[in-house]
């Protein structure tokens, strides 16, 4: 065997401020923060609806929780987390049946995937406001 051995010259370390990801590759760390989202926020959930099935007493404490607007704005974040795994989700399906995988049509679906969940999210938090 050779002694000379090429060598690649790698980075020490990543300035990830400094590296361009792809859109595909941004919808699936999205897809992946809105899932982890929603499991750490699930209590908040199910608490909510415990309360607004309880009781008329705890009917009105989930009234005055969900009034408060930071509340709003945590449940509108989490809406926006449930809608955009759900699209993402089926976009991964259909990737994983080989349907969009060429760059051009993963590329389009990714931008479809971001569109959908934001007008979605726009949407039906606007009527639940």
């Amino acid at each position: 065997m050779s002694e000379a051995v090429i060598k690649k010259a790698r980075p020490k370390h990543l300035d990830l401020g400094k590296i361009k990801l792809p859109l595909p590759g941004f919808v699936s760390i999205l897809h992946r923060v809105s899932g982890v989202a929603l499991f750490i926020m699930l209590w908040l959930l199910l608490l909510l609806l415990d309360r607004s099935l309880g009781s008329a007493e705890s009917f009105a404490q989930y009234k005055d929780i969900v009034a408060n607007p930071l509340v709003k704005l945590i449940l509108l974040g989490l809406l926006w987390a449930y809608l955009h795994h759900f699209c993402a989700g089926i976009r991964f399906l259909l990737l994983d049946l080989h349907k969009g995988i060429d760059l051009p049509t993963a590329r389009m679906t990714a931008k479809a995937v971001l569109a959908v969940s934001l007008t979605l999210t726009l949407i039906i938090g606007a009527k639940l406001w």
